[in-house]
């Protein structure tokens, strides 16, 4: 039977099958957020039936090459960056084990699952990760009337809602700036679409695959214009 307790070596060993290494420290990280997450699963079903190694493979996995993606995109130095629909924390909190540039908000409208989030972030002490309780609408302005810039360098999105209804209803929140200009990323199972299906105001920009849960994956990212 799969391990029901996840330790910082069983996590290097399960991040180095998967093609993906991480530090000792990044493991210590992963292996605490997946304790918990494994723990609230039993009482409020957060990401279905699962033991923590299904649940690294076919869902942290795609943190572990999102931080890359990230990483290689053209941000400012301190973005503000917005992950959209965070339920538990999934892809958000792993990534933010790895990648930890700006400030990052996980905004989730769900109330038990923005409590677990909080839960996990309180215990992984993650530098300038906060959880925003409520509706992806209402989040910028909030954050805004606390101190925040008014718009966002970067917002994520995995099955958040339909991706082409999701440009349309980010582009207002993003930077629009000369030579700095928001972008959007959106985690999906398929190839990028063509640049013709592509929403006005939008271009396609990186794009790339990675392998997952024994198929591909793929990011799309996309440049206000």
């Amino acid at each position: 039977m799969p391990d029901t307790q996840p330790d910082a070596q069983a996590v290097l060993a399960a991040a180095r099958k998967l093609g993906r290494p991480v530090e000792p420290d990044q493991a210590e990280l992963l292996a605490v957020y997946l304790d918990q997450l494994i723990k609230w699963n039993k009482k409020m079903n957060l990401v279905g039936p699962s033991d923590w190694r299904t649940v690294f493979d076919r869902l942290v996995v795609d943190s572990l090459f999102l931080a890359d993606f990230v990483a290689g995109l053209n941000l400012p130095d301190r973005p503000l960056c917005l992950d959209f629909g965070a339920g538990a924390g999934l892809p958000g909190i792993p990534l933010r084990v790895l990648w930890q540039a700006g400030d990052y908000w996980l905004v989730e409208v769900r109330e038990k699952r923005a409590t677990f989030m909080k839960s996990a972030l309180g215990r992984l002490k993650l530098p300038a990760t906060s959880v925003f309780p409520g509706k992806a609408e209402d989040a910028l302005d909030r954050l805004s009337r606390s101190g925040h810039q008014a718009t966002a360098d970067l917002i994520l999105s995995r099955a958040f809602m339909p991706w082409q209804k999701l440009l349309d209803f980010i582009h207002p929140m993003l930077r629009k700036e000369p030579g700095r200009t928001g972008a959007a990323i959106i985690l999906a199972n398929d190839p990028p679409p063509d640049e013709a299906s592509v929403p006005d105001g939008w271009r396609l920009g990186d794009v790339a695959s990675y392998p997952a849960a024994g198929g591909e994956r793929y990011f799309w990212s996309f440049k206000v214009e």
